[in-house]
């Protein structure tokens, strides 16, 4: 990835094998660029909740996220409450996260800005 093109303007290629999954440092350089973001599974994934007044934006914002997966062809593990979304990025071909994780963390949080 270019890291002149920002994040969420950045586009995901197809990425098999772990030698496509992120180290410590180029974790350390993305993870401030997705505010709100964090690591979990022992650095294996990318977490947030999203927080929405209602069901219907709840919904919404669901709906956008499946347009972004489709044209990106890489897809989140979501958990939809009431009121909350919890996005969950890791690319299983990669074994953790890969660089289209953060692309893809960028292109969420950017619908709720």
């Amino acid at each position: 990835m270019n890291d002149l093109v920002p994040l969420e303007q950045a586009h995901c290629i197809p990425r098999r094998g772990n030698e496509h999954r992120l180290g410590q440092a180029r974790l350390a350089e993305l993870l401030p660029q997705v505010p709100g973001w964090e690591l979990v599974e022992n650095g294996q994934a990318l977490q947030r909740t999203f927080r929405f007044k209602d069901y219907y934006h709840t919904l919404a914002f669901v709906n956008a996220l499946a347009f972004i997966a489709h044209r990106e062809d890489h897809h989140p593990d979501l958990g939809v409450h009431y009121d909350r979304v919890v996005v969950r990025y890791s690319t299983h071909d990669v074994g953790g996260l890969s660089e289209n994780d953060f692309i893809c963390a960028a292109k969420a949080s950017a619908l709720t800005e």
